[in-house]
């Protein structure tokens, strides 16, 4: 006979087996739904067969809208490329901001957009000689350009505004100039008062340099976790550390001889993680947003939360394996997988993969971790609920927009239900 000590032992095991069992994962996923059901069919019909980044026009537009209805008029709204680097896009988007202003962060955009009406601002320091090539070539070819009036370079530290002054001084021409401060973020810019005066002496040394405003970006505010009270106060520390700083500078030219301010200042804050922040109420007048538009899911942030999805990925699906397995040798592996969690029973191997992007459909797909990743034929596991067929589509979210819009060629795009443009996209530069 089994001895009481034993039966204790043998169903504190069995309880201990069920509650185990009973943590394993329940099956998940389902196939497309109607939307992405129509969007596949939309991509059939035009005959794209290979991986392609899709944005939804409507989705785009109504972004834009809610966007602007934000901003309003009571502050300036700038365009920023890089997340945005397609032509088309730009103009699309235009149609609804009605506004000219653009952030632009590299010499080729910089060649690309200097043209027409477009007002620029430089979204980060660029190292002297990359502006110099600018002018050398705009000099070349103007394209109805006038940089003197709608070209802002922007400046972080007293060594890179002597080296804009002496290429000012080398071209005889003037340059706007606009101040990058640290309002927080600790990414560089002018950190200090000190620092602020030396430059402001700097700029009234020369005749050919104007300052133009300053840029102060807070991305921080919104990465901060949202513990009680903490992002309210970092973002009231980035607009006191931004009105002292334009308040002081605002004083110092004033009394200027040489540079009094006689034009209208750009004071830019804000991008798309933060823009809801301001209302035209403090110093800062203008605001920036770019990959807000097509919400990829860094940006799945309260602030954004009306906003919608409007880009993705969308890929054919190559194989499907019904039983998932590992590669010889690991075998046992994946019997293992399949036998512990329901959602990895079948693989389904993907035309491309191992971008920047999360499967979003069907729902229920998920990389391996045991398989690894792969830029050719990605697997995708699922629980088979997603009913998912050789030749049917897999749909991802980017997580951000400005790398992942350039990945794929031009830029199909979905419209009241087809394919009713490819929109080409910048080439892919530093």
């Amino acid at each position: 006979m089994i001895s009481r000590q034993r039966r204790k032992l043998l169903a504190a095991t069995g309880i201990g087996l069920a509650g185990l069992w009973a943590l394993r994962p329940s099956a998940k996923g389902a196939p497309h739904d109607a939307y992405f059901t129509r969007s596949a069919q939309a991509l059939k019909q035009a005959g794209i067969s290979t991986p392609v980044l899709l944005i939804d026009r409507q989705r785009l537009l109504q972004n834009a809208q809610q966007i602007m209805r934000h901003i309003g008029q009571r502050m300036q709204f700038r365009l920023v490329v890089k997340s945005l680097p397609c032509e088309a896009l730009i103009r699309e988007i235009s149609v609804v901001t009605q506004s000219p202003r653009m952030m632009l962060f590299s010499l080729p955009q910089l060649r690309m957009m200097a043209q027409g009406g477009n007002d620029i601002l430089l979204g980060k320091p660029m190292p002297v000689a990359a502006a110099a090539q600018f002018y050398q070539e705009h000099a070349a070819n103007p394209r109805g350009f006038v940089p003197q009036q709608q070209l802002q370079w922007l400046i972080d530290t007293p060594q890179r505004l002597v080296q804009y002054r002496d290429l000012a001084r080398q071209l005889n021409t003037m340059m706007r100039i606009s101040f990058e401060i640290d309002v927080g973020l600790h990414r560089g810019g002018i950190d200090s008062m000190a620092t602020l005066h030396e430059m402001l002496t700097l700029l009234q040394s020369e005749a050919r340099l104007q300052f133009s405003g300053m840029m102060g970006y807070d991305a921080h505010v919104a990465k901060i976790p949202d513990l009680p009270g903490l992002q309210q106060q970092a973002h009231e520390h980035a607009h006191q550390i931004y009105t002292a700083m334009a308040q002081e500078a605002l004083a110092v030219l004033n009394r200027s001889s040489t540079h009094a301010i006689h034009h209208p200042l750009v004071f830019n804050a804000g991008g798309s993680p933060t823009y809801r922040l301001y209302d035209g109420s403090g110093i800062e007048n203008e605001v920036s947003v770019g990959s807000a538009m097509v919400k990829p899911s860094d940006f799945d942030l309260p602030l954004l939360s009306d906003l919608q999805t409007a880009a993705m990925i969308a890929t054919p699906v190559l194989k499907v394996s019904e039983q998932f397995r590992m590669p010889y040798g690991v075998e046992w592996l994946g019997d293992a997988a399949r036998a512990w969690d329901p959602n990895q029973q079948q693989g389904v191997f993907i035309y491309g993969g191992n971008w920047l992007a999360d499967p979003v459909s069907p729902v229920g797909l998920s990389a391996s971790g045991l398989y690894g990743t792969s830029s050719n034929q990605q697997l995708l596991l699922e629980s088979g609920r997603q009913q998912l067929q050789v030749d049917d589509t897999v749909f991802f979210r980017p997580r951000q927009s400005e790398a992942v819009l350039q990945q794929f060629g031009d830029i199909a795009l979905l419209d009241e239900g087809r394919i009713s443009a490819m929109w080409p996209v910048f080439p892919a530069t530093a």
